[in-house]
C-alpha cells in the first residue's frame, strides 16, 4: 500500500515522494547499471538518466508485473541507448565460436570483483553477456533490442564468455598466495 501512495504522489511531480522513491531503489538499480556500464562514472549516469525517464513516465504504469520490474526495464533500455549509437558490434553471420569449459572452482570470487571484470570486457561482449546471462533475454530479443542478427549476439555472448573466463583465470593466478615450506 505505501508503494502505491508514493507512485501516485511521483505522479504528481510530489518531489519528496521523488526522492523517497530514488533513495528506496537506488542502490539496486545502481548495481543493475554498474553491469552494462563500462565505469562507476557511466553507471552513475545512467542510474540518473534513467531515474529521470522513470519521473517522466511514472503515469504510464498500469500496475501489471511489478513496480521494481518496469523501473529495472527503464533502466536497461537507457543503458542501452547509450551504446545504440556507437558502432560497437561486428555484424557476423553466423560464425562459430567454440564455448569455453567452465571449470567448477572451489575458490568463489567475490561479487565485487566478478562485477569488475564483468566492466572489464569490451562494450558488445558486456552488454551481450549481461542481457543474455543476467537478466535472461534470449538472442531473438537481444537481436531487437541493439539491432543487430541472432548470429551476432550468439557470437558474442561466447567471445564474451572467453574473455571473461581469461580474466577470471588471469586474476586468480595474480592473486595466488605463494606457499612458504620451512626447513
Amino acid at each position: 500500500m505505501r508503494l502505491k501512495k508514493l507512485i501516485s504522489q511521483c505522479r504528481k511531480q510530489d518531489r519528496e515522494a521523488q526522492e523517497k522513491l530514488y533513495r528506496e531503489y537506488a542502490d539496486k538499480l545502481f548495481v543493475l547499471c554498474l553491469k552494462y556500464a563500462g565505469n562507476y562514472e557511466e553507471a552513475k549516469d545512467i542510474l540518473q538518466d534513467g531515474f529521470i525517464k522513470i519521473f517522466q513516465n511514472i503515469a504510464q504504469f498500469r500496475g501489471k508485473g511489478t513496480f521494481e520490474g518496469w523501473m529495472t526495464r527503464i533502466m536497461i533500455n537507457t543503458a542501452l541507448k547509450k551504446y545504440q549509437n556507437r558502432s560497437v558490434f561486428l555484424s557476423i553471420e553466423e560464425e562459430w565460436v567454440e564455448e569455453p569449459e567452465i571449470e567448477d572452482d572451489e575458490e568463489l570470487l567475490s561479487l565485487n570483483v566478478l562485477i569488475d571484470l564483468v566492466q572489464e570486457l569490451p562494450e558488445r561482449y558486456r552488454l551481450v553477456f549481461n542481457l543474455y546471462s543476467l537478466d535472461g533475454y534470449s538472442h531473438k530479443e537481444i537481436a531487437e533490442m541493439l539491432n543487430i542478427t541472432e548470429g551476432t549476439s550468439k557470437s558474442n555472448l561466447a567471445r564474451a564468455r572467453i574473455k571473461l573466463k581469461e580474466k577470471i583465470e588471469d586474476h586468480r593466478t595474480k592473486n595466488l598466495k605463494p606457499v612458504y615450506v620451512e626447513k
